[in-house]
């Protein structure tokens, strides 16, 4: 990223401090829990490996256009959920600052520890805001296209139909909002907790259109919980759903594949984490002479 600030030296942070900050803000309010750990992944989930760029480096959200994209609609909350703690740890990077916050929260919830570290960096504008549209959607107006579109977003960022279907059960967490997304519910009847109830409702709940004046989403026998079209392509697609049977039947698989990938998803193009030394390029570049 031309525009992200290099790192400049200066007092060490004290990221255990950082992280029981964020610990405590959520006791004081635990719903926010679910929306923090969708700003760290809409930060990180606009990685495109063909051009290496996007991803949590830069924390680019902060400025127009990303912060105005709809995906991104009511993280507002999120980002200014953090604000305090930015302003008693000035050193920590926003990059970094969102990105723990979502791990701190998806432990809060009862979910894995995930590995975490510090480097990221911070843009100084919003030059470096990748483009709308690299976030996955609800709906593409058919089932086809809607999994086609899954795996074309997601393979984009170097994912793999495993990883797809283990980050897509973070949607145990949260519910949708009609002022925000224009869809409405939640997924799960404890949606502040982590669980794989998630993949144990798409696979055991008779799942029919809503019918209601907004966009396409699916409703269980209640009426009380929802699934997007883009949740339900998980079980249309015989890949996919091998994969939600499995999470379905085993809690620690899915914790520990959730765990890897949504590490790796956080890491996606930050250059601290994936520059190679000098020597290790010039060893690489040796071999082909």
């Amino acid at each position: 990223l031309n525009s992200v600030k290099e790192a400049v030296p200066g007092p060490p942070v004290d990221y255990a401090a950082v992280r029981a900050a964020i610990e405590d803000a959520l006791d004081d309010n635990d719903d926010m829990g679910p929306t923090l750990v969708r700003l760290a992944w809409h930060a990180s989930g606009t990685y495109d490996k063909h051009t290496h760029t996007g991803g949590s480096e830069g924390a680019t959200m902060r400025f127009a256009p990303e912060s105005e994209h709809g995906a991104n609609a009511g993280l507002h909350t999120a980002r200014d959920f953090l604000k305090p703690i930015k302003a008693k740890f000035p050193d920590i990077s926003y990059a970094d600052l969102w990105t723990l916050a979502g791990v701190v929260a998806i432990e809060a919830m009862g979910g894995p520890s995930i590995p975490w570290r510090p480097g990221r960096r911070d843009a100084a504008s919003g030059a470096c805001c990748p483009p709308e549209g690299r976030l996955p959607a609800a709906d593409m107006g058919s089932k086809k296209d809607t999994i086609k579109h899954i795996r074309d977003i997601f393979y984009k960022m170097g994912f793999k139909d495993r990883e797809i279907v283990a980050l897509s059960g973070a949607h145990a967490l949260g519910r949708c909002h009609t002022d925000f997304s224009g869809y409405s519910g939640p997924w799960t009847r404890a949606p502040t907790t982590f669980s794989n109830e998630y993949y144990r409702l798409l696979l055991s709940e008779n799942w029919t259109k809503k019918k209601w004046d907004g966009p396409e989403q699916y409703e269980d026998s209640t009426g009380e919980l929802m699934m997007l079209p883009s949740d339900m392509a998980l079980v249309w697609d015989p890949v996919f759903r091998k994969f939600v049977q499995a999470y379905a039947d085993d809690y620690d698989l899915f914790a520990a594949d959730f765990a890897k990938a949504f590490n790796k998803l956080e890491e996606l193009g930050v250059d601290a984490f994936h520059k190679q030394s000098w020597s290790e390029k010039f060893f690489r570049k040796s071999l082909l002479w």
